[in-house]
């Protein structure tokens, strides 16, 4: 992940740590199957670069939940194998949301503006959903945006493409793939 013309950048993994038992899980669990690895490789880089990695995650309606409680919930999940390579480590800037945009009803514009944040790398669960909102939120608060199209899951491809051009073409966001990213 390069700096954009000195600009902080800050990794904003979203939805990562999904029990599976929601309508629609085994869909989107097929294209988490092939995001995960992507977006563990994209956290472990943003670390070896000193990058801000933040993770924002749903809280299922449980309101008194620890991250780390979180993440066990979802380990007991149907899909363990695609919660443990994301798993945050206990010095990853963790933060609950209660409905689909990062930064509805969260302090992560907050944490974002203290640590001089410009642009954020949004990666997760769910395309059509939360990352479209995420980063039109994100874009009214005048982040740069970056969405690495295959460290994105989806439930409806045609939704989700659909998402990855409005955030391209209406919010002036860098829709790439994580490799571009990545170099």
């Amino acid at each position: 992940m390069e700096e954009q013309s000195g600009n902080a950048t800050a990794l904003v993994v979203t939805d990562v740590l999904n029990p599976y038992e929601h309508d629609d899980a085994d869909v989107l669990a097929e294209s988490a199957a092939v995001a995960t690895p992507v977006i563990a490789e994209l956290i472990e880089r943003a670390r070896e670069r000193e990058l801000d990695v933040i993770y924002v995650n749903d809280n299922h309606g449980e309101w008194n939940i620890a991250p780390a409680e979180l993440g066990e919930l979802a380990m007991r999940g149907r899909r363990p194998d695609l919660v443990e390579p994301l798993l945050p480590s206990s010095d990853i800037a963790f933060v609950t949301k209660l409905r689909h945009s990062v930064f509805y009803a969260t302090p992560l514009e907050y944490l974002l503006r203290q640590h001089r944040i410009e642009r954020i790398v949004l990666v997760g669960q769910v395309t059509e959903q939360c990352i479209l909102y995420s980063a039109l939120d994100a874009y009214v608060r005048h982040y740069d945006v970056t969405v690495p199209r295959d460290a994105v899951a989806h439930i409806h491809v045609n939704l989700a493409d659909a998402a990855l051009e409005m955030i391209e073409r209406n919010m002036g966001g860098d829709v790439r793939s994580a490799s571009e990213v990545l170099a």
